[in-house]
């Protein structure tokens, strides 16, 4: 498979380009450009530093990191964050702090989250007067999970 290659600019010097822990996965590291404090129960847009410049057809999704959200009760707290191809800002974070009883402190150069590129096919929506029979029909909110 040919690799895409994702453009990618720093918005400040000490910034990191995402990066694959291992050969294979999916998500790359997101980087905090700067450290911080969120407070229990709190949320808070953690800067990353960078820009991406994906091509039409594509989406970045930015989705937590497993050992945040089971190690440190971190989550992002709109997963997975979208970014359009049509974006040209700062990649920032949505993080918010789950625990009850401990702020969640973070530095430059942490690992904040991942990012994950997807093909998005062109879409075009359209009235219609009925939609196909399925067997789970309008049945939704946990109806498949008896």
């Amino acid at each position: 498979m040919a690799r895409l290659v994702i453009k990618v600019k720093k918005l400040h010097p000490e910034a990191q380009l995402p990066k694959f822990a291992q050969q294979g996965d999916a998500g790359a590291d997101l980087f905090a450009i700067e450290g911080g404090r969120i407070g229990v129960g709190g949320t808070k847009i953690v800067k990353t530093g960078i820009a991406i410049g994906l091509p039409e057809g594509y989406e970045a999704q930015v989705r937590c990191r497993s050992g945040l959200a089971i190690k440190r009760g971190v989550e992002v707290l709109n997963a997975p964050g979208t970014v359009d191809s049509c974006y040209r800002g700062e990649v920032g974070v949505v993080i918010h702090n789950t625990k009850r009883d401990e702020d969640f402190v973070y530095h430059a150069g942490d690992r904040i989250a991942q990012l994950i590129v997807k093909p998005v096919p062109p879409v075009v929506y359209e009235e219609v007067e009925d939609l196909d029979e399925t067997g789970r029909g309008a049945g939704g909110f946990g109806s498949t999970g008896k």
